[in-house]
C-alpha cells in the first residue's frame, strides 16, 4: 500500500505575495487609466473638431445652388414646384370655403334676415378667398374665374367678386412677344411690320391685341398674340384644376364642379388654336351673308396657331352712352338689334359665340356701303369659342320659352315641366330653381321657399308677359336662390344641364345686362319679346322639316302654321305698343333736359346720360 505524504508549507509568505503584486500592476495601471479615460469622455462635452461648422451652411448652400439650377434648366423640377404651389393655393381656398358654408349652413339663427346676412357673408369669404388664388396664379386660372363670374345661378356675391377677372389679366413683356413671333412666323417683328406698338391695346386671360401697320397687305391691323407661358403650363394646371376639383366632391359631394373642369379641358384648345378661331370667323360671315344685319365680322388677314392678324376696327364699346350719343346712334336699337343677332345664331342657325360679354363687342358709324338697316355696326371679335346646338335640343328649348311665355294654366305648367326635363334633365323638386334663373322670375306657387319654411314675400307672375312692373331679374332671382339647400340646388342644376344650354341662358343674360346698361327707356320684357319671335320661328321651320319628311299630318300642319301666324302677329302688336311707349319715355326726357339745360341738355337727356 502506497503512502502518500503531504508536506504543508504553511501560509504563503508577505514575500510572495508582493511579488504577484508587483507583477500584476502594469496591468491594473492600464486599465485604470482606460476607465479615468471613458468616464471623463462621458461627463465633460467633446471638443468639435476644428471647421466642423461650415459643413451646414455649406450643404445648404449647395442644396439650394443644385435647386436653383434644376428650376431653371430642369422643365420637369419647374413644373413639379409650380404645380405644387398653383394646387395648394386653389385647394387651400376651396376647401377652406366649403367648411365656411358647412358651418355657416349648419348654425341656428334667430330669424331669416340673420340668416340670410350670414350666408351672404359666407359668399363673400368664399370667393375673395377663391379670387385671390385666381389671381395668384394666374394663366387659365383667370379663365376659371371669368367661368364662375360667367354662371348666372350662382349669387350675386360670387359673380360680382369674380367680375374684375374680366379685366385684370397681366400682359406678356414686349421681349416675349417678339421671341414668340421668331419662333412660331419665322420672322421678327420687323420683317412683318412697318410699325407695331409694343403695348397692347388689350389684354385677356389667353391673348393680348396689338396694332401694327402690316407690310403685306399694307393695312392697319390688330393683331392678337397668345400668352406664350400657356402652352408651357396647360396640361400641368388643367390637371391641378381637375384634382382640386375632384377633391372638393370627395370630400364635399354637395359642392359639385368637377364639370367645370371637363369644361375648359375640352374648350381650351379651341379657344388657343387661332387657325381654329380663323375657321369660326369665316363661318360666322358665311351665317349672315344675305341677312340684314348690322353685325360685322373684322377680316382675318392672317393666321397661324398662336398669332393672328386681323382688320382692325375703330370703335367704342357697345354700352358707352356718351360714344352713343356722339355718333346719334339710339341706344334702344342698339339692344334690340344685339339681341336679334344672338339670338338669330342660337334659334336659326344652331351655331353660337360661346364668349359674350361687352368686351368683345364694338359700335361705330355705319359707312354707306354697309348692310346694316340702322346708322351703325356692331363688331363681334373673339371667335375662338362657337357651341353648336342640335336641332332637337334647340326645338325643345324654344317650346320651353315659349311655354315660360304663355300665362299660367294645368296645361302649360305641365308643359313648362316637360320640357325642363327634355332640355336639361330637371327633375320636379329641382324645377322651380331652373326656372327662376332661365327667367328671372320666381317659382310656379308664387314663392321659393327656404330650408326652414320661411318664404319669400315677393310674388311671381304668371307669365313673362306680366313682367313688365317687377325689378331687376336677376337681382331677384339670385337674391332669392342664395338661402340654405337653394344653394345645393342650384349646384345641382348646373351640373346637370348641358354645356350648350348653359351658354344660351348665358346669352340671355348678357342681353339683360346690356339691356340694363344702356339705360333702355323700353320695358324690360322687351328683349324677351324678341327671343319669343325667334322660338317661334324655330319651331315653325321644325314643323315644316318634319312635314316634308312626312312626320307630320296636313291638319297638323296647317293648324300649326296658324298658330305660328296668330302668336307672331300677336308679338309683332305687342313690340309696337312697348317702342311707341318708350319713344314717349325718351321725348319726355328730352323736354326735361331743354327745359333745365337748352338743346344741349335735351340731347343728353334723350340719351341717357343724366
Amino acid at each position: 500500500m502506497h503512502r502518500v505524504i503531504l508536506k504543508f508549507r504553511g501560509p504563503p509568505s508577505w514575500r510572495s505575495s508582493r511579488s504577484f503584486l508587483r507583477s500584476q500592476k502594469p496591468f491594473v495601471h492600464h486599465n485604470n487609466t482606460d476607465l479615468h479615460k471613458r468616464l471623463a469622455s462621458s461627463d465633460a462635452p467633446q471638443r468639435p473638431q476644428e471647421k466642423s461648422w461650415l459643413w451646414y451652411p455649406g450643404t445648404l448652400l449647395a442644396l439650394t445652388g443644385v435647386g436653383y439650377y434644376a428650376y431653371e434648366n430642369h422643365q420637369p423640377s419647374r413644373h413639379a414646384v409650380l404645380a405644387t404651389l398653383r394646387c395648394s393655393r386653389l385647394a387651400r381656398a376651396a376647401i377652406s370655403g366649403a367648411i365656411d358654408y358647412k358651418l355657416t349652413l349648419a348654425r341656428t339663427y334667430t330669424s331669416e334676415e340673420e340668416r340670410l346676412e350670414a350666408v351672404s357673408q359666407c359668399h363673400v369669404r368664399s370667393a375673395t378667398k377663391v379670387l385671390n388664388a385666381l389671381l395668384a396664379n394666374g394663366g387659365i386660372y383667370i379663365k376659371l374665374g371669368q367661368h364662375i363670374a360667367s354662371l348666372i345661378v350662382l349669387p350675386k356675391e360670387w359673380t360680382s367678386t369674380m367680375a374684375p377677372l374680366q379685366d385684370r389679366c397681366d400682359a406678356t413683356p414686349y421681349e416675349g412677344i417678339a421671341a414668340l413671333f421668331l419662333s412660331d412666323m419665322g420672322q421678327t417683328i420687323g420683317e412683318l411690320f412697318d410699325d407695331f406698338d409694343p403695348i397692347p391695346i388689350g389684354v385677356a386671360s389667353l391673348a393680348q391685341v396689338h396694332v401694327g401697320h402690316h407690310k403685306a397687305s399694307g393695312r392697319k391691323v390688330a393683331v392678337k398674340v397668345q400668352h406664350p407661358h400657356l402652352v408651357e403650363f396647360f396640361n400641368i394646371d388643367i390637371n391641378m384644376v381637375q384634382s382640386t376639383l375632384g377633391w372638393i366632391k370627395y370630400w364635399f359631394p354637395e359642392f359639385e364642379f368637377t364639370w367645370l373642369g371637363e369644361e375648359m379641358r375640352e374648350n381650351l384648345p379651341r379657344e388657343m388654336d387661332f387657325v381654329h378661331e380663323a375657321r369660326n370667323t369665316a363661318r360666322v360671315v358665311a351665317d349672315f351673308e344675305n341677312i340684314k344685319t348690322s353685325l360685322y365680322i373684322p377680316e382675318v388677314i392672317s393666321a397661324n396657331k398662336r398669332v393672328l392678324i386681323m382688320e382692325y376696327i375703330q370703335g367704342g364699346r357697345v354700352d358707352d352712352l356718351a360714344y352713343l350719343s356722339q355718333h346719334n346712334i339710339d341706344r334702344n336699337k342698339v339692344a334690340l338689334e344685339l339681341t336679334r343677332i344672338f339670338n338669330r345664331m342660337v334659334f336659326m342657325n344652331g351655331w353660337f359665340h360661346a364668349d359674350p360679354h361687352p368686351g368683345n363687342l364694338l359700335i361705330r358709324p355705319a359707312s354707306k356701303s354697309s348692310n346694316s338697316p340702322y346708322n351703325f355696326e356692331i363688331a363681334l371679335l373673339d371667335h375662338g369659342l362657337y357651341f353648336d346646338l342640335e336641332r332637337e335640343l334647340r326645338v325643345n328649348y324654344s317650346r320651353l320659352w315659349l311655354s315660360l311665355i304663355a300665362r299660367s294654366s294645368p296645361t302649360v305648367d305641365a308643359d313648362r315641366r316637360k320640357y325642363a326635363a327634355l332640355v336639361g334633365d330637371i327633375t320636379s323638386d329641382l324645377y322651380p330653381v331652373f326656372e327662376a334663373a332661365i327667367t328671372g322670375r320666381l317659382s310656379p306657387d308664387g314663392i321659393i321657399e327656404a330650408d326652414d319654411g320661411s318664404k319669400s314675400d315677393t310674388q311671381r307672375a304668371t307669365g313673362m308677359l306680366d313682367m313688365a312692373s317687377q325689378i331687376e331679374e336677376m337681382e331677384l332671382v339670385r337674391d332669392t336662390v342664395t338661402p340654405g339647400d337653394i344653394l345645393v340646388s342650384v349646384l345641382d342644376v348646373l351640373r346637370r344641364l348641358p354645356r350648350r344650354v348653359l351658354m344660351v341662358m348665358k346669352l340671355n343674360d348678357l342681353a339683360r345686362h346690356l339691356d340694363h346698361s344702356l339705360a333702355t327707356t323700353h320695358s324690360s320684357v322687351r328683349i324677351f319679346l324678341i327671343t319669343s319671335k325667334y322660338c317661334l320661328k324655330a319651331v315653325w321651320q321644325d314643323e315644316k322639316n318634319r312635314f316634308r319628311e312626312g312626320g307630320l299630318g296636313l291638319g297638323s300642319f296647317l293648324g300649326s302654321a296658324w298658330a305660328f301666324a296668330t302668336e307672331y302677329s300677336k308679338i309683332t302688336f305687342i313690340e309696337m305698343m312697348m317702342d311707341w311707349q318708350a319713344s314717349l319715355v325718351k321725348s319726355s326726357a328730352w323736354l326735361r333736359g331743354f327745359y333745365s339745360r337748352g338743346l344741349a341738355g335735351a340731347h343728353d337727356a334723350a340719351a341717357g346720360l343724366y
